[in-house]
């Protein structure tokens, strides 16, 4: 076993773990990390790895909410069961855009759309849409999940198909859109994470199975490759989740508008110039 592809396996599953549910798109930094110092398999096998290493970020949410999501916990009240349901109720709505669009929208853009630059211009579109839309002086009108509605749970859903443009990030789009739609920050982050369970898995599961009808069983050495690239993004899921939500209790989303511009123009410079 290659100690060299254990440790890209490691720092992609920490690129994976940190950018996932921060709203700067893990897809396009894991792409790029691999145009920089790319996975010696097969082309194939990354396009799997970037997918399934997800599922390690899905079960960090799965831990650190378990008991909000989990309704027939015998902690809860009738009525505190009953809104899980209806939170759960919530995620379905959300989800039908992907199924119908976003899923075959993928298929369809993942051969063309995964270009540096794409993603270099992605990355710095959607960072001067957080900072537009944070400059507003406008109070959100849901700021509990209870209060976030079917309508406002579809659309969210509707931006979250934008997600399938590598770059733009799943996270960044359904937390910007619940914001236009007038969610606060914390019940915007809250939202995209409990999204993002059934979506990930979907994409996963869809992406081994693909794989497994076109190339077969992985060899010992990738199997090797997904638990450590899946391990890893659990473990740091659960700091960056924490970290998220702490953050945004005091401050907006700002900063990470000026992250997603500044990495933008250094992507473009450093292909243009150095690539």
């Amino acid at each position: 076993m290659d100690f060299i592809e254990i440790l890209k396996a490691v720092i992609l599953g920490i690129i994976q773990g940190i950018t996932e549910w921060l709203p700067i798109s893990s897809t396009g930094h894991l792409i790029l990390f691999d145009n920089i110092w790319p996975m010696t398999s097969t082309p194939e096998f990354f396009e799997v790895f970037k997918v399934v290493i997800q599922f390690g970020s899905i079960l960090a949410v799965l831990v650190l909410f378990f008991h909000k999501l989990n309704p027939l916990s015998p902690k809860k009240s009738a009525a505190e069961k009953q809104e899980t349901y209806t939170l759960w109720k919530k995620v379905a709505v959300g989800c039908i855009p992907i199924v119908i669009a976003g899923l075959p929208l993928d298929v369809v853009l993942e051969d063309y759309l995964s270009s540096v630059y794409i993603i270099a211009a992605t990355l710095i579109l959607y960072g001067i849409a957080f900072l537009v839309i944070e400059s507003r002086k406008k109070q959100p009108t849901m700021d509990s999940l209870e209060a976030l509605t079917y309508q406002a749970a579809f659309f969210i859903g509707c931006f979250q198909v934008l997600a399938a443009i590598p770059g733009t990030s799943r996270s960044g789009a359904t937390i910007l859109g619940a914001v236009i739609l007038g969610c606060s920050r914390y019940v915007a982050s809250e939202f995209s994470f409990f999204l993002a369970i059934p979506v990930m898995a979907g994409a996963s599961g869809l992406k081994l199975l693909k794989y497994f009808l076109k190339t077969g069983m992985f060899s010992g050495e990738e199997w090797i490759l997904l638990i450590i690239g899946t391990f890893v993004p659990f473990i740091v899921s659960i700091f960056a989740i924490r970290m998220l939500l702490g953050y945004i209790r005091k401050h907006d989303f700002k900063i990470f508008g000026v992250y997603r511009i500044i990495l933008g123009m250094i992507v473009i410079l450093y292909f243009a110039f150095l690539g």
